[in-house]
C-alpha cells in the first residue's frame, strides 16, 4: 500500500486511507447494485439498537455531562490546554462566534420550526392535549434539551480528549491519539488504525446525512418559491451543486475565503433571526425568550433521564417508542460528527484551561439555541394557534404550519415565513443560509477527514482531498436515491447503525482522559510540568 500510495501522490498513512476509501466505494457500490437488501439491512439494524440499547445512548450522555462537569471543577480545570506557558489565540468573541459556525447552524435551520412544531402538534409526554398551552411548553423544552447542553455535551468530551493529547502533548492529529494511556504505542498498530478507520467513516456518514437533509430543505425552499417538485432528481442535482462548491473550494485552496463566507452566513443568520423577533410578535417572543429559560431548567432533570420505558405498553410503537425517531436518532447522528467538531474546537482552543473549554464550550452555544428556538419556536406555535380558543377564533387558517410539517419536515421553515412580509425574498435569503451552511461545512468536512488520515494539521495533495468531498456527496446522492420518499426515515436508519461505534468510542474517551489526569502534578492551584510520554 505503500508504494501504491506514492504512485498516486499521496501524502497520509495508507492502512487508514485505502481501507477507509476502499469501504467507502464498496458502500456506495452496494447501494447501487442492491439497495433493497442494503435498505432491509439497516432497517433492522436500526429496529435492534432503539430497542435494545437506546436507553445506552440516553443513559451515555448524562454520563458524558457529568463528567465533563467534574473535570472542570475539579484541580485538573487548571489544566491548561497546550503547555504550561500557552494562551488562548483568540479573543472570548471570536472564539464564540467560531463555536456557533462549527456545529450549529445547520441543525438549526432545519429543525428551528419543524421540531417545536412536531412535538406541539403530536406530544410525546402522555396525558398532553395537542396544541395546547402545555404542548407548547413541553415542545419548547424537548426541542432545546435535543439540540442544547445534551448536543454540545456530545461535541465536548471529544473535543476536551482532543485539545488535551493533542495540544498538550504533540500526538498525532488521530483520533487513536486520545487512548495512549490505554493503547500506549498500540495506538500506530491494527487496534489505532481500526479506531481511525472507524471514525473517518462515522464522520462521512454523518455529514453525508446532513447533506442530504440539507438538500432536502433547500428543494423544498425552491419548490415553495418557483413550484418545483422537491423530488429525489432535484434533491440529487442540489446535492450535485453543493459538492461542486466544496471541491471548487478544495481545489483553489480558498482558506480564508471559506473563513469570511462562514462569517458572513453566520451574520445572516442572526438577522434572520432578529427579523423574525422584529417583524413577529415582538412583546410575545420576549416574554417567551425569558419564559424559556425557566421552563428548560425546570424540564431539564426529567427530559435527560426519562427513557420512554412504557411505551412497550403501547402496541403502535413496536416497542421502539417516541425516542427511536428522535433522541436516539438526535445522539447518533451528532456524535457522528463528533469528530470533525471535536477536532475543530480542540484546534481553536489550545491555550485554555479544562473549565474555560468545558464551561464555554457547553454553555455559550446552548444560550443561543435556546434563544433561537424561543423565537422561531414560540412564533410558529403562534402561528399555528395555541389552545382551543385561540384555534377557533383562527378557522380555517389554525393550523397551517402544523399541516405543513406533516406533509414536508423540510418545508416547515418555509411555510412559517408566509407569514411574513416579503415573503418571498425572505424564503430566498433562507435557502442561501441553508447552502451555503451546508457547503462550508462538507468543505471543512473533507479537510478534517483529510488530517485524520494524515495525522497532521498540514493539508495532504489536492486530489486527495477532493476525493473526500467526492466521497461524501457520493454517499449523500445514493442515500437519497435509495430512501425515495420516504427520505428521512431512511437517514435516521443509516446514521443509528453507524452511530452506535462512534458512540462506544467516544465513551472510552472518559477512562483516557481519566488516566491523563492523574498523571498531572497537581498542587490544587498548579498544574506543574506536563508528564512526558515514556511516564505512561
Amino acid at each position: 500500500m505503500e508504494y501504491l500510495a506514492r504512485r498516486l501522490g499521496l501524502r497520509t498513512d495508507p492502512a487508514i486511507f485505502f481501507i477507509s476509501a476502499g469501504l467507502t466505494v464498496a458502500f456506495v457500490l452496494l447501494l447501487v447494485i442492491a439497495p433493497g437488501p442494503i435498505g432491509d439491512a439497516f432497517a433492522a439494524g436500526r429496529s435492534w439498537i432503539v430497542t435494545n440499547l437506546g436507553w445506552f445512548f440516553i443513559f451515555g450522555v448524562n454520563l458524558w455531562l457529568g463528567f465533563l462537569i467534574w473535570a472542570a471543577m475539579s484541580n485538573h480545570g487548571h489544566i491548561r490546554l497546550g503547555t504550561k506557558d500557552s494562551r488562548p489565540e483568540y479573543s472570548n468573541l471570536s472564539w464564540f462566534t467560531m463555536l456557533f459556525a462549527g456545529g450549529i447552524g445547520t441543525v438549526l435551520m432545519f429543525w428551528g420550526v419543524a421540531e417545536p412544531i412536531s412535538h406541539f402538534k403530536d406530544p410525546p409526554l402522555p396525558g398532553v392535549e395537542p396544541f395546547s398551552a402545555t404542548a407548547a411548553q413541553d415542545a419548547i423544552s424537548i426541542a432545546i434539551y435535543h439540540l442544547g447542553l445534551h448536543t454540545w455535551t456530545i461535541f465536548t468530551l471529544p473535543g476536551l480528549a482532543f485539545a488535551y493529547f493533542i495540544n498538550r502533548y504533540d500526538l498525532p492529529l488521530r483520533v487513536s491519539s486520545v487512548f495512549y494511556p490505554l493503547l500506549r504505542e498500540g495506538i500506530h498498530g491494527p487496534i489505532g488504525k481500526a479506531i481511525d478507520i472507524a471514525s473517518i467513516l462515522g464522520t462521512l456518514f454523518g455529514v453525508a446525512v446532513s447533506l442530504g437533509l440539507g438538500s432536502s430543505q433547500i428543494a423544498a425552499g425552491l419548490s415553495a418559491l418557483f413550484g418545483w417538485e422537491a423530488g429525489t432528481f432535484l434533491k440529487v442535482a442540489i446535492l450535485t451543486v453543493l459538492t461542486a462548491v466544496a471541491v471548487t473550494s478544495i481545489v483553489a485552496g480558498l482558506d480564508k475565503g471559506v473563513k469570511m463566507l462562514s462569517n458572513i452566513n453566520i451574520a445572516m443568520a442572526v438577522g434572520l433571526m432578529l427579523f423574525v423577533l422584529a417583524a413577529g410578535s415582538t412583546l410575545f417572543l420576549l416574554r417567551g425568550v425569558v419564559e424559556t429559560f425557566g421552563l428548560y431548567l425546570e424540564n431539564l432533570p426529567r427530559l435527560a433521564f426519562w427513557n420512554d420505558m412504557l411505551a412497550n405498553e403501547n402496541p403502535a410503537s413496536d416497542g421502539w417508542g417516541w425516542q427511536a425517531d428522535w433522541t436516539v436518532f438526535y445522539w447518533a447522528w451528532t456524535v457522528t460528527w463528533s469528530p470533525f467538531i471535536g477536532l475543530f474546537v480542540a484546534r481553536i482552543s489550545r491555550g485554555r484551561t479544562i473549565r474555560e473549554f468545558v464551561f464555554g464550550v457547553l454553555l455559550a452555544p446552548s444560550l443561543f439555541t435556546l434563544i433561537w428556538f424561543a423565537i422561531f419556536g414560540w412564533q410558529a406555535m403562534e402561528f399555528d394557534g395555541i389552545g382551543a380558543a385561540a384555534r377557533a377564533a383562527m378557522g380555517d387558517s389554525a393550523g397551517e404550519i402544523s399541516r405543513a410539517v406533516t406533509d414536508s419536515v423540510p418545508l416547515a421553515m418555509f411555510a412559517f415565513f408566509e407569514h411574513f412580509p416579503f415573503t418571498h425574498f425572505v424564503q430566498g435569503f433562507a435557502v442561501v443560509i441553508v447552502a451555503i451552511f451546508f457547503a462550508t461545512s462538507s468543505d471543512s468536512a473533507s479537510l478534517v477527514v483529510d488530517m485524520l488520515c494524515t495525522g497532521t494539521s498540514k493539508p495532504g495533495p489536492v486530489h486527495q482531498r477532493v476525493f473526500w468531498g467526492v466521497a461524501e456527496g457520493l454517499v449523500a446522492a445514493m442515500l437519497i436515491v435509495l430512501a425515495g420518499e420516504a427520505g428521512l426515515t431512511a437517514l435516521q436508519q443509516v446514521i443509528t447503525v453507524v452511530g452506535l461505534p462512534i458512540f462506544v468510542l467516544v465513551s472510552m474517551m472518559i477512562p483516557s482522559l481519566i488516566r491523563g489526569f492523574a498523571l498531572e502534578d497537581i498542587d490544587g492551584v498548579t498544574i506543574g510540568t506536563r508528564p512526558k510520554l515514556e511516564e505512561f
